[in-house]
């Protein structure tokens, strides 16, 4: 090789280096790297109780409807309480809020756990265990991640939610993998078990990060908390950017994720073992893990990058749906999720970065309540899918749902500006 073909490639890996230093720096910040591992291991327990309670209740009844709804109960408290979340992330001590969910989902998990293994567990104890769950994702999105911002501030935050959509999604692989290969080794009691477990351990480290500055009110009487809440209702309009990305978020979850808990569904129509389930339902943490890394290290425009990916994912994911190939199936859906992976690592940034320090974890309540658009759509999914069948079901809600978007975007396209 020339001399200059070596200069040319030192300085490819030069400048790849400065941008893999610059994507990792908020892992050089004081206690960030806790706050990201203790997330990596409750969203690995968040998509293995999704998981193993589509599971079981497809176990139970083999109803398309009935295992949509496990994914309805589990993501319902965001809609309707992802604001009050947002408005308790604002007024209380963010680390404590984040601890309470694991003092109360630790217990109930090994209460399902024995319920399981006795052959004790029905349908509507599914149902309210996956609400209770839902709730502690609450607690997540509007406390753990406004603490994220709190320790890496404005100018890190960008690439500490592409490292937040990363971690989830590999949070999203491990908990599908490791669920169906647990449940094929040793039963699904044991999966609970193992769930339960991890929870322990995400308690711990994230007992070990102080609590920071608060940014907001304190606890006040209850009059100046619904005021909070109405605040953060009355914002929204105000803010078009902020409005325009929520728009996106929740056409996005409402009518592409709605498939999860279907996917049990169609990996029964392709004869599917209990690994090969979770293999396939890892397909989506797994693109979606890759589709934020890139993001990460060539840092697209926010708001283009966003829109784009929502865009492709409901394209691509009808392979999903039609094809009658295992490995065709997989391919797809891992496809549409790499880019579904643009769009989830710049949504928790655009909203954070178009609203004010005082107002930031009401902005992250509305943002969940967008994402609890989610139940109603798979609520919806499974009512057409049992008229129609899954597959037709998914082809209909991501058409319908690509249509939406680009009315949305060519009416409000703030979002594209968002850099």
């Amino acid at each position: 090789m020339t001399s200059w073909g070596i200069a040319q490639l030192s300085h490819i890996d030069s400048a790849y280096g400065a941008a893999l230093a610059r994507a990792l720096a908020p892992l050089r910040i004081p206690h960030f790297p806790k706050v990201l591992i203790g997330g990596f291991i409750w969203n690995l327990c968040r998509w293995a109780l999704g998981f193993l309670g589509a599971y079981l209740v497809n176990d139970m009844t083999g109803s398309p409807r009935l295992v949509q709804l496990t994914g309805s109960f589990m993501w319902g408290p965001l809609l309707f309480a992802g604001l009050v979340g947002g408005a308790l992330s604002d007024r209380m001590d963010r680390k404590k809020l984040v601890l309470s969910q694991f003092i109360i989902l630790i217990p109930l998990t090994l209460v399902v756990a024995l319920a399981v293994r006795t052959d004790t567990m029905t349908v509507w104890g599914v149902y309210v265990f996956m609400t209770i769950a839902g709730f502690g994702w609450i607690i997540d999105m509007t406390g753990r991640r406004a603490l994220v911002y709190d320790l890496v501030g404005f100018d890190q935050v960008n690439n500490a939610m592409a490292l937040e959509m990363i971690s989830s999604s590999f949070g999203l692989v491990l908990g599908t993998l490791i669920g169906g290969a647990v449940i094929g080794s040793m039963g699904l009691d044991a999966a609970y078990f193992a769930v339960a477990l991890a929870m322990i351990v995400a308690l711990a480290v994230l007992s070990t990060v102080p609590s920071p500055q608060a940014v907001g009110g304190t606890s006040g009487d209850a009059r100046s908390f619904l005021r909070d809440v109405v605040d953060g209702f009355q914002a929204l309009p105000l803010n078009r950017p902020l409005l325009s990305v929520l728009g996106i978020t929740a056409l996005v979850n409402f009518f592409h994720f709605a498939y999860f808990p279907i996917t049990q569904v169609i990996a029964d129509q392709l004869g599917a073992s209990p690994f090969r389930t979770g293999l396939l339902a890892s397909a989506t943490g797994i693109g979606m893990m890759l589709g934020s890394l890139f993001v990460l290290i060539a840092r697209p425009p926010r708001g283009r990058t966003y829109t784009a990916g929502a865009i492709a994912g409901f394209v691509i994911v009808v392979g999903f749906a039609l094809f009658d190939s295992y490995l065709l199936a997989f391919g797809s859906l891992l496809v549409a999720s790499f880019f579904i992976g643009w769009f989830g690592a710049n949504q928790a940034a655009l909203v954070m970065t178009v609203t004010d320090d005082a107002m930031r974890g009401r902005a992250m309540g509305l943002l969940s309540m967008a994402i609890g658009t989610l139940p109603i759509g798979m609520y919806l999914l499974g009512e057409l899918a049992e008229r129609v069948g899954a597959s037709t079901a998914v082809v209909v809600f991501n058409m319908v749902g690509l249509a939406l978007a680009v009315a949305w975007i060519v009416r409000r396209p703030e979002v594209l500006a968002e850099r």
